[in-house]
């Protein structure tokens, strides 16, 4: 398993800094995608539920973990009231992941309950019967033609383009338009080269390829930016270990665990390096720790 990065930085939507080219979803595109009114949107940008940005024009900007949200309000609109809405909302909104790890996720009733399942635990934000029952991976399909369609007016307007606008752009493409998230990672590395966030997803990105030896160059260098970025120290550890170099996977997988050592994953690959090795109670241990932190 590779990880991926996006740093989402929430700001009061009235004083959200304003940028020349506008990234995200406006309410319009919003409200076609979604079928619902752009008034029902305004009001829980209002409520504090969605933090979007404002394009030149004051035009809201959501982001896809806003679309996210607001399908979840369409799912509850027609069995409850605005109260119920709002208190799913509000379990929901803080306890979402971010990035890439937000397309796996799934949304569906299990007896009374609204639970989302991330693949390695499932919460429940408000208690329920609900009929919601999506992947946001199908969501992101939807969406995936809004974000080349905005690629191809940023190729036109890449003079009011900065780094972070192709970050975003390559976040959204990843999961259905990867050849696109590449492109516009590249340009995000032009405009800034050290830009962490861009080096881990296009390495995670060149590395699922098989083009590993790439992977690496973009993970050190990601780490060179942020050396406490557990991420990119994961990832680093991964290609490593594909790469064949035991060893030195392992320093990596040790460095990631100091900066975050609820990382179940490196605990499980760093106990088969251990247990590869001869280490058995360093495997052991770190298998130990891997059981406990799965709950299995």
């Amino acid at each position: 398993m590779l990880y991926s990065r996006r740093v989402e930085i929430v700001k009061d939507p009235v004083q959200t800094e304003e940028r020349s080219f506008p990234s995200g979803y406006t309410a319009k595109q919003a409200a076609k995608l979604l079928g619902l009114s752009e008034a029902q949107i305004r009001s829980y940008v209002q409520e504090g539920f969605l933090h979007p940005r404002h394009g030149p024009r004051g035009e809201l900007r959501l982001s896809f973990r806003d679309l996210v949200l607001l399908r979840t309000a369409k799912g509850l609109i027609a069995e409850f009231t605005p109260q119920r809405v709002k208190r799913a909302l509000r379990g929901l909104k803080d306890r979402l992941p971010r990035g890439r790890e937000l397309s796996a996720v799934r949304i569906i009733a299990e007896g009374d309950e609204v639970v989302v399942h991330d693949g390695r635990a499932a919460w429940n934000p408000e208690s329920g019967q609900t009929l919601i029952n999506f992947e946001v991976s199908e969501l992101a399909a939807e969406v995936a033609p809004l974000a080349v369609e905005a690629v191809e007016d940023a190729k036109v307007n890449d003079t009011d383009m900065v780094a972070e606008d192709w970050y975003e752009l390559g976040c959204d493409l990843e999961t259905h338009e990867p050849d696109h998230a590449r492109e516009a990672y590249r340009r995000a590395l032009e405009l800034d080269p050290l830009h962490p966030d861009a080096h881990v997803n296009l390495g995670r990105l060149l590395h699922e390829t098989g083009q590993i030896r790439a992977a690496e160059a973009h993970y050190r260098l990601a780490l060179r930016a942020r050396p406490r970025d557990a991420t990119a120290a994961f990832n680093l550890g991964v290609s490593l270990q594909d790469a064949g170099r035991r060893l030195d996977a392992i320093r990596a997988y040790r460095r990631a665990l100091q900066m975050d050592p609820s990382n179940a994953d490196a605990h499980y690959n760093l106990g088969q390096l251990y247990e590869e090795s001869g280490h058995k109670q360093n495997a052991i241990r770190h298998l130990q720790i891997y059981a406990r932190l799965v709950g299995d």
